[in-house]
């Protein structure tokens, strides 16, 4: 008999801690007082703890990819202008 007691009671214990949780839930939070000059500052420490960084694979991996991309589009665009010189000299300069 006394464990069927615990099991109740264990019932019952968890149920409390549930409510006062959703009550807590319910309250306004309390506002932050800070000086208006050096509030941005937390904030912003506040901010950058949010972030999801990049691992390091990651980084180099992009980073990669931004340099070809930009290699890329350097070369096609170099071509480009080469092309339209070419373009202009034979039949407007000639």
């Amino acid at each position: 008999m006394p464990s069927s007691r615990r099991r109740s009671d264990s019932g019952k214990r968890a149920a409390v801690p549930a409510r006062r949780a959703a009550a807590v839930a319910k309250r306004p939070a309390a506002p932050v007082k800070r000086a208006p000059r050096f509030g941005f500052i937390g904030d912003t420490i506040a901010e950058l703890k949010k972030v999801t960084w990049l691992t390091r694979r990651e980084a180099l991996y992009l980073s990669g990819l931004v340099l070809l991309v930009a290699i890329s589009t350097g070369i096609v665009l170099g071509l480009l202008d080469l092309g339209l010189i070419e373009i202009v000299e034979r039949f407007l300069l000639n």
